[in-house]
């Protein structure tokens, strides 16, 4: 939500000091977080809303990894697009309460709704090198 909203310090308050922002680019620690998420919609992605569904957290101590799936409409270069896949996180418990270490996004597809989407359908290029590998390698062995 606070990436949605463009609220950049509350974004980079719900990562470690040193944690990460993995996907399209890596973002590591707060500077870059709040370099790398304002220029977001300076590129060619101008709009998007990010809507999860599917979340699992498992707890062990103080550490937990979870897994939430994303369904993300945008606009890229004036063009509706539709972008699907998964959060991979890595969280610990802090003083200031749960954070992450790392959150890494992969797609299982980012598609013009002109050309409609499929499994592995890239229309945005950048995206590709995001793919989610478990999409992959399910595609490769034709299951």
């Amino acid at each position: 939500q606070a990436l949605d909203d463009g609220l950049w310090e509350d974004l980079a308050d719900t990562f470690t000091p040193d944690g990460a922002f993995v996907g399209l680019s890596t973002a590591r620690g707060r500077e870059e977080m709040l370099e790398f998420f304002p220029t977001l919609n300076a590129s060619t992605v101008t709009s998007w809303w990010h809507f999860s569904s599917n979340e699992t957290v498992e707890i062990a101590g103080d550490s937990a990894h979870g897994t939430t799936w994303l369904l993300q409409p945008c606009v890229v270069d004036g063009e509706s697009q539709l972008a699907a896949g998964r959060y991979e996180d890595t969280m610990v418990r802090t003083a200031g309460g749960w954070r992450f270490q790392e959150r890494k996004v992969s797609f299982f597809f980012w598609s013009s709704l002109e050309s409609g989407w499929d499994a592995a359908r890239f229309d945005f290029p950048p995206a590709v090198g995001a793919e989610d590998a478990r999409t992959r390698e399910r595609l490769e062995q034709g299951v």
